[in-house]
């Protein structure tokens, strides 16, 4: 972004973080913060918690997989930061901008008439009987929802309801097409629609409201 400050990869966090409505009020758009290894250490972790979800250790691994996982959470200790200046959630370049919490999705196009994007949901997001759990699916839906309403309006939009009709079983390690798009604009509110496809067979739909948020409107 034009004017903004060079971000170093341990960037410290700022006592006083500017922000409105609990997004980032000059989002920086940055593939620097995190370094360049950023995106392969999201990989692995999201690659162990795939592994963790089907895993039945015997109680001789378990000990030593806690014991591991100490010491990285020890290294992880020293480089935290507030959730302005993390780079998940602002790694452009990344699934689902870096962010560890969503089920990896890209983008493929997005602007005022709305979102397409490319969704795979992996091993840990199951939810029974080889499919994709339902509480997964709303919140891809949620996440690609907002960005639509974001992109319509210019400005961060809240979550004021969100419904998911299931429509068929959602497949995992498929690349599914989800989109999202603002089907009425009324003030600040927005409805978006949106659908999840794999193929041409209907997943899952969204029906939603989200509200623009005022300047520094929480």
């Amino acid at each position: 972004m034009k004017g903004a400050p060079e971000q170093e990869w341990n960037v410290a966090a700022d006592e006083t973080p500017q922000h409105q409505g609990g997004f980032r009020a000059d989002f920086e758009v940055t593939t620097e913060r995190g370094g360049p290894s950023y995106g392969e250490m999201i990989e692995q972790v999201r690659t162990f918690m795939d592994k963790v979800r089907y895993a039945s250790p015997s109680p001789e691994l378990a000990d030593e997989v806690i014991d591991d996982l100490r010491k990285l959470n020890a290294k992880l200790d020293s480089t935290l930061v507030d959730e302005w200046t993390s780079p998940s959630g602002t790694r452009i370049d990344l699934p689902s901008r870096g962010n560890i919490t969503l089920p990896p999705y890209e983008v493929l196009d997005g602007g005022p008439d709305g979102v397409d994007a490319v969704v795979t949901f992996r091993p840990f997001h199951l939810g029974g009987n080889g499919v994709a759990h339902g509480g997964h699916v709303a919140i891809a839906f949620d996440d690609l929802g907002g960005m639509a309403a974001a992109l319509r309006v210019g400005r961060p939009a809240r979550t004021a309801y969100l419904t998911v009709n299931y429509r068929s079983l959602t497949p995992l390690d498929t690349p599914l097409t989800l989109r999202t798009w603002v089907e009425r604009h009324d003030g600040r509110k927005n409805f978006v629609r949106g659908t999840l496809h794999d193929g041409d067979r209907l997943c899952a739909e969204l029906d939603s409201l989200f509200i623009e948020l005022k300047p520094g409107q929480a």
